[in-house]
């Protein structure tokens, strides 16, 4: 009997397995926030992290934009969100606007991620910032066997076609907060479709076994 539900379990197709991944993401990130604080979500898409926040969280919610497809999406849900460019408009927000601005799954995607981090540092006490781990042994692993850029779940548009500009690894981005002077409160690694612990002591285990990572920093106040 154990043989036949096994030969029966079919496997889950990776766009599910990527929704999977994304609404484990949006959990951990609303898990990270206090209720009722002041939110911008930046590269919100079609506001899903939104309103999780708003419904859960009861957040002060603002979002920001790039297509204008997301756009309409958020704005017929309600959502407060406003098409802009994180590499240039995150400079017209005063200073200490907002408790929290996340970037899910964004800065990846953006020109000037350094940059963009510091201007988020600038606008808010706390950032919330996650993507795909190019570290990951995966990655690593077909580079070294077959000499081509990767394909796996968290990555699977071809080089030629993603949205990826700047590929990083957990490691990388560690090393970018700290010479920002941002510190890391909380870093949560996920594989598998799963959460691990905390890593910020595990550093060097999370670069090799983080599918994604999502990081929770705050400026030093020292």
């Amino acid at each position: 009997m154990a043989l036949a539900r096994i030969e029966d379990e079919k496997p889950v197709p990776r766009e599910a397995r990527r929704r999977q991944s994304v609404r484990l993401e949006h959990e951990i990130i609303a898990d990270m926030v206090s209720p009722g604080a002041r939110v911008l979500d930046v590269g919100c898409g079609d506001g899903a992290l939104l309103e999780l926040l708003a419904a859960r969280k009861g957040v002060r919610g603002r979002g920001l934009e790039l297509s204008q497809q997301g756009v309409n999406s958020c704005v017929a849900k309600g959502l407060a969100v406003v098409q802009g460019d994180a590499d240039s408009d995150l400079a017209h927000y005063p200073a200490d606007a907002f408790d929290y601005v996340i970037l899910s799954d964004t800065i990846q995607q953006v020109r000037f991620p350094r940059k963009v981090l510091q201007e988020l540092a600038r606008i808010s006490t706390r950032a919330i910032v996650s993507f795909p781990n190019f570290g990951h042994w995966t990655v690593r692993w077909q580079l070294l066997t077959q000499g081509r850029m990767p394909d796996t779940d968290v990555l699977p548009t071809r080089w030629c076609e993603t949205e990826n500009l700047h590929f990083c690894t957990v490691r990388d981005f560690a090393e970018l907060a700290r010479e920002l002077g941002l510190v890391v409160e909380r870093a949560t690694p996920i594989a598998g479709g799963r959460a691990g612990a905390p890593f910020a002591e595990t550093l060097w285990r999370a670069n090799w076994f983080a599918e994604e990572a999502i990081f929770l920093l705050s400026r030093d106040k020292a």
